[in-house]
C-alpha cells in the first residue's frame, strides 16, 4: 500500500456532482482506494471546511470518502517554509499560496503521492512528489 495526500480541490470536486472535475476525481479515487491509504491533513481540512456549516457534516463526508486525517511531521513545516522562501526569492508574488507549500511539503516528507489539479506549484517546488493529476495516470 502507498499513501496519497488528497488536495482540497479534489475533495471539493467530490462534493459537487455537477462540477467539471467530479467524474475524474471520483474515478481516480475509486481506482486508488484499492491500493492506497487516502489522506488529508490539517491544511486540506481547513480549506474544505469553508464549504460546510457543521463539522459533523464534514466528518461524515470525509468518512464516506474514506479519507484519513494525518498530521504532518515538523520536518514538513520546516520544508514548507524553505520552499516558500525560495518561491518568494525567485520572484513569486502571489498571496495566499502558503497552504500549497504546507501540502506539498507534507507529501514530500511523508513519501505520499499527491492527488491534485493544481499541478504547477507542486511540480516546481516539490519535484520529488509523484503527482496524480488529470493529464497523467498514477
Amino acid at each position: 500500500m502507498f499513501g496519497v495526500l488528497v488536495d482540497s480541490c479534489v475533495v471539493l470536486d467530490l462534493v459537487d456532482p455537477d462540477g467539471a472535475w467530479f467524474e475524474w476525481s471520483v474515478a481516480t479515487l475509486e481506482t486508488l482506494d484499492a491500493g492506497a491509504v487516502l489522506v488529508i491533513d490539517p491544511v486540506v481540512y481547513a480549506e474544505v471546511s469553508v464549504g460546510f456549516e457543521r463539522i459533523e457534516v464534514l466528518e461524515d463526508v470525509l468518512a464516506r470518502l474514506n479519507l484519513a486525517y494525518r498530521e504532518p511531521p515538523r520536518e514538513a513545516s520546516f520544508l514548507a517554509g524553505k520552499a516558500f522562501l525560495r518561491y518568494r526569492r525567485s520572484g513569486g508574488t502571489k498571496t495566499g499560496v502558503l497552504p500549497d507549500f504546507f501540502i506539498g511539503a507534507h507529501a514530500a516528507v511523508a513519501g505520499y503521492r499527491l492527488m491534485t489539479r493544481d499541478v504547477r506549484r507542486f511540480a516546481t517546488h516539490f519535484p520529488t512528489v509523484k503527482l496524480i493529476r488529470p493529464d497523467q495516470g498514477f
